[in-house]
């Protein structure tokens, strides 16, 4: 179902992005990303009407960090991925923004109901940049007069849209269910299940649609995808859930100092990744896809108290964050020095 649903979207996207003149970059990172993003709003309003906040939060965060590393890795796997100038100038930058606002207001270990509105504020912005940018495609490729025969299209494509989607969250809550399931048996808190079996179950939507739309050649889709979704689960999910939560939710201190630093520095990583050159390649990939591993086995290792958790932390400060760190200065710089010579009179 994940699958047919991941390829009635895309083909739906497609479809409205040529019946509407709009770049296939518009369509990922709104409609497609918005819709890929509906189990994951489900869930955390469960969540939290149960009195699970640390689900509800912890899958926001986890999901955010998986859509890049592994999505973003795996669809950069089976395709180089080309990224277009808008992202790297605004969508990154509002993505580092969005992180960053989720963090400054979660320090107090409370997300209140003001706080919510706030993130909602900020989506309607980012909402409203979105149509801006779509206008002024449709005025560089205005579309032919309106008639009966091009409406047409346009409703099937939206009734595409509406079957993929609801393919999608069917799919997403019986894998959710049966995760959960498993999560208990093993004995993990509320925090890990959210970080890790949930936030996996809630992005395989995103996961679906970004790996097909990629097989498919659909490069700016399955990047705009994965873009829009961790804004909408970060300002929109993150938000509603706030602003309706019978109480402040709660977000707890390992989360904070561990989980929502690592989402924020994935969302900077993007920045000189995508700079340099303008594309993700597989060796980028796989780069986050190993960041990832090592991610989840800190994770599971600190919350079941294994010694291996202390080891991969001195790994990671000590050796891969400084290596990491360098080699991404010096791509940067590389890029900026070839594009200031393309520029160059």
């Amino acid at each position: 179902m994940l699958i047919a649903g991941a390829e009635l979207l895309v083909r739906a996207a497609i479809r409205l992005a040529a019946r509407l003149h709009m770049r296939p970059l518009i369509i990922g990172l709104s409609i497609v990303a918005f819709s890929s993003s509906a189990p994951q709003m489900a869930i955390s309003l469960q969540a939290t009407l149960a009195g699970n906040t640390d689900i509800a939060v912890g899958s926001v965060i986890g999901s955010s960090i998986f859509n890049i590393l592994v999505t973003l890795g795996l669809s950069a796997l089976i395709i180089p991925l080309r990224v277009s100038r808008q992202l790297v100038r605004l969508d990154i930058p509002l993505m580092i923004g969005a992180s960053l606002l989720v963090f400054v207001l979660a320090y107090n270990e409370h997300l209140t109901p003001t706080d919510g509105l706030i993130l909602l504020a900020a989506l309607a912005l980012y909402l409203g940049l979105l149509l801006r940018q779509s206008r002024h495609s449709q005025r560089l490729h205005p579309p032919g007069p309106a008639s009966p025969r091009i409406w047409a299209p346009r409703i099937s494509s939206l009734l595409m849209v509406l079957l993929g989607l609801s393919l999608l969250v069917f799919a997403g809550h019986l894998l959710l269910g049966a995760a959960v399931t498993v999560a208990d048996d093993l004995g993990l808190s509320e925090r890990v299940m959210g970080l890790t079996v949930i936030a996996v179950s809630t992005s395989l939507p995103q996961l679906a649609t970004s790996l097909l739309a990629a097989l498919r050649g659909q490069r700016e889709i399955a990047v705009g995808n994965i873009i829009g979704s961790n804004l909408f689960n970060l300002l929109g999910v993150l938000g509603f859930t706030a602003l309706v939560a019978p109480s402040p939710l709660s977000v707890s201190p390992n989360a904070l100092d561990f989980d929502l630093p690592v989402m924020l520095g994935v969302a900077v990583l993007c920045l000189p990744v995508f700079y340099s050159g303008y594309r993700v390649t597989r060796a980028e990939g796989l780069l986050f896809l190993g960041l990832y591993l090592a991610y989840g086995l800190h994770v599971v290792s600190f919350t079941t108290g294994m010694p291996l958790a202390g080891k991969l932390e001195h790994l990671m400060l000590f050796f891969i964050l400084p290596a990491l760190v360098a080699f991404l200065l010096f791509s940067s710089l590389r890029a900026w020095r070839r594009q200031h010579k393309k520029e160059a009179p």
